[in-house]
Parts: structure tokens; C-alpha cells; sequence
């Protein structure tokens, strides 16, 4: 096996991206603390063409240096909005007949491995704070509730894992039937 170089990688332009047609989900980030964190979720955002960010409460906006460390880029890519009060996002999403489904533990939430998705239908994931989580005013107002299964001592992923799990899992679903 040889490794890669960048140059063999068909990596898409900015416009190229932008033009490309979108994996049907849009990523909401309530109350992130982290600007590494935050910029972790473009970067995954970027990997999966997810249609877009929206940042909600005290989460930072790009253009930040310390967005950018873990982006690398990824916030020229993704479309990104910031809006003060999440559960007016999540509102206005379920208007457009998006799905919406808080990232949390909760009683009868669906875990991950059980969660079926829907043919062309749109989703939208919040996930909350890294102390708090999703708030349970904002879980109450979600269609449902996904679950990462957990097996240790900690019951608890840092907000940019769980966000590249809950996305790569339902990106393979919806273009690979799994």
C-alpha cells in the first residue's frame, strides 16, 4: 500500500462544492462552547457536503482563528447561518417539514443502530452544549431523539465525535441503504 498524495485525492474547488448537490441534512449547534469544537463539526460538515451549519446561542461564528485551527477552510465551504434562539430553529425547521432530532439521551429515544431514514426527507440534528447537552426545552420541541450507544463509565461524547458518528452513520444510510 502507498499512501495517497493530496495532488491524487480529487479534492472539489469552493465553487465545485457549492454547486455539488447536498447530503439532506443540516447540522444544529446550541450553545457550543468550544470554537475547536466548532469548527471540528464544518470540518465534518465539508467531509459529507451537509447542506448546512446553524449555530444558535453563545456558539461562535465564523470568521474566527480558533474556528478555523479545526476547520481548516471547511467554514468557506458549508453554509452557515447564527441565530440567538434555538427553539425558534427548530420551529421554523419543522415548518419546512424537516425532521428534527436532538442528539441525546433520553427516555425512548432511538439508538443510532435503530434509527431508519426516510427517502427523500431532510433532517436536521441539534446538538447541545458540552455540559448541559441539548436543553429539554428544545429536546421536548424535536420530532425524536437519537441515541449513541455507550458502553463505559463516561456515557458521554465530546460534541464534534458525536456529530461525526450521528453523520456518518445516517450519510451511509442514505447512499448505501445500510
Amino acid at each position: 500500500m502507498r499512501k495517497l498524495e493530496n495532488s491524487e485525492l480529487e479534492r472539489k474547488s469552493i465553487d465545485d462544492f457549492k454547486k455539488s448537490e447536498k447530503t439532506p441534512l443540516i447540522l444544529v449547534l446550541d450553545d457550543i462552547r468550544s470554537l475547536h469544537n466548532i469548527g471540528s463539526v464544518f470540518r465534518t460538515a465539508d467531509a459529507f457536503l451537509i447542506e448546512k451549519i446553524i449555530l444558535c446561542g453563545i456558539t461562535a461564528t465564523p470568521p474566527n482563528k480558533e474556528i478555523h485551527k479545526t476547520a481548516l477552510g471547511a467554514t468557506e465551504t458549508v453554509a452557515w447561518q447564527h441565530h440567538e434562539n434555538v427553539l425558534e430553529v427548530i420551529s421554523e425547521l419543522k415548518k419546512e417539514n424537516i425532521i428534527t432530532l436532538a442528539i441525546e439521551q433520553v427516555e425512548s429515544s432511538i439508538f443510532l443502530q435503530d434509527f431508519k431514514v426516510e427517502k427523500n426527507q431532510k433532517y436536521a440534528l441539534v446538538f447541545g452544549n458540552e455540559v448541559y447537552g441539548v436543553a429539554q426545552e428544545a429536546v421536548a420541541l424535536c420530532d425524536g431523539c437519537i441515541e449513541i450507544p455507550q458502553l463505559g463509565t463516561k456515557h458521554s461524547l465530546n460534541i464534534s465525535v458525536s456529530a461525526g458518528i450521528v453523520v456518518w452513520d445516517l450519510f451511509k444510510k442514505m447512499n448505501w441503504n445500510l
